[in-house]
């Protein structure tokens, strides 16, 4: 079976984002050890799962990017990399190696994760992210904790009716001041 890994930055206090959605508090001035830390965590994976509302500066963004010298190879990772995008209100889309997911999230992501593959990995928005731990359906969590706390905003564990357990595999400090956290179920 695949594994689903859950990608996401959030703040000390253990938001992914400011209550209207700001992210200008997350630390973009990463370093090459970090970097490599993220090649390395998407370079086994061969599906990407996002929000509607995430897809829609995702997908552009790294198209952008894919003319920036030192950008160039993760961006054509990200662009060429097959994505499914979960959404309630879209139907169609025009984003290349993009589609919309046609059954619900627990029968989609099981389905996904029954195929044969490589890994997947999820970006989260807010509310998707929530819904993906809500359901049990996050194999392995990379928690990019930023050196801030802001105060409110957007959590991804808000959905959890009950304990879910997680086992610590390994916390990695990087030089600009965030810590990955990485855990399992």
């Amino acid at each position: 079976m695949r594994k689903l890994k859950l990608q996401v930055q959030m703040s000390v206090d253990g938001f992914i984002a400011g209550p209207n959605g700001e992210m200008d508090w997350m630390v973009w001035d990463w370093d090459d050890t970090l970097k490599k830390y993220v090649s390395d965590l998407t370079d086994p994976v061969d599906t990407i799962l996002l929000g509607r509302k995430l897809a829609e500066g995702f997908i552009d963004a790294w198209q952008a990017n894919i003319s920036i010298p030192e950008m160039a190879d993760f961006a054509h990772k990200m662009i060429d990399s097959p994505k499914i995008v979960f959404s309630n209100t879209m139907k169609t889309c025009d984003w290349i190696n993009t589609e919309i997911a046609q059954r619900e999230l627990v029968e989609e992501v099981t389905a996904l994760k029954n195929k044969p593959g490589s890994d997947i990995i999820a970006y989260g928005g807010a509310s998707f992210g929530a819904s993906l731990i809500q359901h049990g359906l996050i194999d392995e969590f990379h928690l990019f904790i930023n050196p801030v706390a802001i105060g409110a905003g957007m959590p991804i564990f808000n959905k959890l009716e009950g304990y879910q357990k997680l086992n610590l595999v390994k916390a990695t400090p990087f030089d600009c001041g965030i810590t990955v956290l990485q855990y399992i179920k």
